[in-house]
């Protein structure tokens, strides 16, 4: 209870404007004022934007030569190979384009390595499979943009290179065919935060224009929206529209192995949201790559036979238990370790190694250790005197930035601000350790390491009724930079005593003047125990539509709660 720092915006007068201006409830307009939308052109395509608004392809630089030369190998039969990465944003990048470019014709395959075996990125002995696959044109989505040696081994063979890519440069860019990245100064593009997959559908928006065929561009949003939810790319601009309309397209899915994919989920018949693309979709997707299976994920998307993308479904399925099981029981060490060695009072950055975690697995615990302690966590896995790591961080610190400060130490790297992989030599660990940690003590402030919840608006749950419930649909899909509104309801009565689910979740009704509210507190089994029935609380909550049975139901879901 009050585990965090409670930051409440209070109702400004460019918010009153804002709501006078466009017609929308005040706490509505200070949402939006909140996400530094305050003039009423702005807002009203926040809330009503259509696809028409999103970005012409052809302000990425690169574009413009990049579709000339596929149309070029379209034209004169060249073969073009495919290279991508193993998560989910690489996994469907390379579906997207895989089918776009044989919807016109263009003889087409695909490579991307094995997490395990392998690792990330272009490496300059892939040449050779291109080479062996008799492609004279190699397009990489999600990663190349450090290909340096490859794109050199490439061109001295005669093979083209076109880069896609979203993740930050090194020192020297490839002298690529063509460069697709959007967070690149000479790219001149509006929108820097676009996944793997987004700036693919670019390039597909590009060649589909091209060939006259612009209205079946849209039909790629389902995998946009799936591969942009699942890479944690910032739900502003194009990103919140593509994925908008990508999640509202699949409720009508033709694709068979989607379709199996979306029923395994138990979403059949549902509106999909991000909650259901980041927790049930993209994990299993996702576990063919963190278990070195990638080839049966890509594969789903091509059956076209209901028995087989059936088998290869539940396969994905046992696969992700599978990664539960393995990723619960290095969370679990790695916790054990931290408090045995009261490692999150020592250090203000967690690095932690061992020979017997997963490789593929120990970033999804990284993750889950920055929220339990709120501070940037790498976790290594050891392996033939090498450290493979994978890191996530709090908001305020870079992890990229990091790593670039003890490049010398690091045999490669790569990211983006919250998250990154790096590999190096294991004896270098404890140097690694040291400077990464002298640098976070330079960089990361007690202030920062302290949970914060920035609350939206103070409301009554009387406020929360028909009208303010459309406001926040439109306010959706919630995600990074686009954050699910936050709320604070003061002196709060709760009705009879709170429930203790499963031993760790919590369960109140609530009573705000005469209306009622279901409230859950989720792993916050011990605040059952802490509250009784008639105390009046104030409470921090966001709002959560649940269905069960094919009805749906509004409750609260608690961050924090604190006597009143």
């Amino acid at each position: 209870m009050n585990e965090a720092l409670w930051i409440l915006t209070p109702l400004d007068e460019m918010a009153r404007g804002l709501s006078a201006e466009i017609g929308i409830p005040a706490h509505i307009a200070q949402i939006l004022v909140n996400r530094k939308i305050a003039d009423a052109e702005t807002a009203h395509h926040f809330l009503y934007g259509t696809l028409d608004h999103l970005n012409n392809p052809f302000l990425m630089g690169g574009m413009m030569k990049a579709m000339k030369r596929i149309l070029k190998a379209k034209c004169s039969g060249e073969k073009i190979l495919i290279f991508g990465d193993y998560d989910v944003d690489g996994i469907l990048s390379v579906v997207a384009l895989s089918k776009a470019l044989r919807s016109m014709g263009i003889d087409v395959d695909y490579f991307i390595p094995d997490r395990m075996k392998q690792g990330y990125g272009l490496k300059s002995e892939y040449v050779d499979i291109a080479r062996q696959n008799r492609s004279s044109l190699v397009i990489s989505v999600d990663c190349g943009i450090k290909a340096v040696d490859f794109v050199e081994s490439a061109k001295r063979q005669g093979i083209d290179v076109i880069i896609t890519d979203h993740h930050q440069p090194g020192r020297r860019l490839p002298e690529a065919c063509s460069i697709l990245n959007p967070v690149l100064d000479s790219s001149g593009y509006p929108d820097k935060h676009l996944a793997g997959i987004g700036v693919v559908f670019k390039l597909i928006q590009a060649l589909l224009h091209e060939e006259g065929n612009s209205s079946l561009a849209p039909h790629y949003l389902k995998l946009v929206s799936i591969g942009t939810v699942a890479d944690v790319a910032a739900l502003t601009g194009e990103n919140r529209l593509m994925v908008k309309y990508g999640l509202d397209a699949l409720s009508n899915v033709s694709n068979i192995g989607l379709k199996n994919l979306i029923e395994n989920c138990g979403l059949k018949g549902r509106k999909v949201t991000v909650g259901d693309v980041g927790f049930r979709i993209g994990p299993r997707i996702n576990a063919a790559g963190r278990l070195g299976l990638t080839d049966l994920a890509v594969r789903l998307f091509f059956s076209e036979s209901q028995e087989e993308s059936i088998n290869m479904v539940k396969r994905l399925d046992r696969l992700n238990t599978e990664r539960q099981k393995i990723e619960e029981k290095i969370q679990k060490k790695s916790i054990a370790r931290i408090e045995e060695r009261n490692l999150s009072r020592k250090y203000r950055l967690l690095v932690l190694g061992c020979d017997e975690w997963h490789r593929g697995v120990i970033g999804i615990v990284a993750s889950k250790l920055k929220d339990l302690y709120h501070r940037p966590v790498i976790l290594f896995f050891y392996q033939d005197g090498r450290a493979f790591g994978s890191g996530r961080s709090i908001k305020e610190f870079s992890l990229i930035n990091c790593l670039k400060h003890c490049h010398p130490l690091l045999l490669n790297y790569g990211g983006h601000i919250v998250a990154v992989g790096c590999e190096l030599e294991r004896n270098n660990m404890p140097r690694f350790r040291a400077t990464v940690n002298s640098y976070a003590d330079e960089k990361i402030t007690d202030q920062d390491l302290k949970r914060k919840l920035r609350i939206d608006a103070k409301i009554r749950f009387r406020d929360i009724d028909t009208v303010f419930m459309e406001y926040m649909s439109l306010l959706s899909p919630f995600g990074v930079g686009n954050p699910k509104p936050l709320f604070l309801t003061e002196g709060a009565e709760v009705v009879g005593a709170p429930k203790k689910l499963s031993g760790k979740h919590s369960k109140f009704l609530l009573r705000d003047d005469s209306v009622i509210f279901e409230a859950l507190a989720w792993g916050k089994g011990r605040w059952a125990d802490a509250v009784c029935a008639g105390d009046s609380i104030d409470l921090v909550y966001s709002l959560q539509l649940s269905h069960y049975l094919g009805e749906e139901k509004l409750n609260l879901s608690l961050e924090d709660i604190r006597l009143h």
